[in-house]
């Protein structure tokens, strides 16, 4: 917060009720579902904004995950690098247009201050316009460095240089980097670095919940999502149920006469 500049200290305005905020806690798993990291985020809470007042627009595009998929069979194919890239705090880069205050985080108070209000400068997770002032942000800065952005595709970026070939996908706060030629890879994970905070993941190998799988000797790609679904069947406690290939035969129609009517049938 205090190295992107969030917020200002400053005393409330008369007629203005600073939105509140709180702690939240979270457990990032990687791909096998092991912690990872345990992360603390002050989120706002953005559900007492006003629509007019506080905030107006807050559409925000993402990457569709076929376009994921086709660009990831275009690198299979081609034999392209795929590398992965986290933005620390993505949220905190959107600049705000708005004027919002917010109240002051739990244990950050201090006696000499304890009146004021935090008259926020950026965005910060939970406040509605976050994603799009995020998603206006990241397009100006890569548009920078040469990058086009696609029409249909709005999170997918493309810049070409004679037979180099580069593709940028944005999905909120990740980001895959394909392309065939390494020095030029370099060089924008370089130019994201210097602009924003990141967190380097090298190749590409879990992604929003998909693992994936590269045999590059015989051009092949897989994605499973296998973590994903022991997630689901552990939430509905289904996790020791028996597995089967399908639970009924393909093509089979229903209807009510052929429920069980005796207790030996029901049996």
């Amino acid at each position: 917060m205090s190295e992107n500049q969030v917020w200002t200290l400053v005393e409330p305005p008369e007629g203005i009720k600073p939105i509140g905020c709180k702690w939240v806690f979270k457990k990032k798993t990687d791909m096998d579902g092991n912690v990872q990291t345990y992360k603390g985020r002050l989120v706002a809470k953005g559900f007492r904004q006003i629509h007019g007042v506080d905030y107006d627009e807050t559409f925000s595009p993402v990457a569709m995950f076929k376009s994921i998929r086709i660009l990831l069979a275009v690198a299979a194919f081609h034999d392209y690098e795929i590398w992965q890239m986290d933005f620390k705090t993505a949220f905190l880069n959107g600049k705000l247009e708005e004027d919002v205050y917010m109240t002051q985080p739990e244990g950050f108070l201090t006696p000499e201050n304890a009146r004021k209000v935090c008259k926020l400068q950026r965005s910060i997770y939970g406040l509605k316009e976050a994603s799009r002032s995020w998603n206006f942000r990241f397009n100006e800065a890569i548009q920078e460095f040469g990058f086009i952005r696609n029409e249909d595709e709005p999170c997918v970026y493309k810049k070409f240089s004679a037979s180099i070939v580069s593709f940028l996908i944005l999905y909120v706060d990740v980001i895959l980097i394909i392309g065939n030629d390494i020095p030029t890879l370099q060089s924008i994970k370089t130019w994201l670095s210097s602009c924003f905070s990141m967190k380097d993941l090298g190749e590409a190998a879990y992604i929003l919940g998909v693992k994936i799988y590269r045999d590059r000797y015989r051009r092949l790609l897989g994605l499973s999502q296998s973590t994903y679904i022991d997630k689901v069947l552990k939430r509905f406690s289904m996790e020791k149920s028996k597995r089967g290939f399908l639970p009924m035969r393909h093509g089979i129609s229903l209807s009510k006469e052929m429920c069980p009517s005796t207790p030996q049938e029901r049996e």
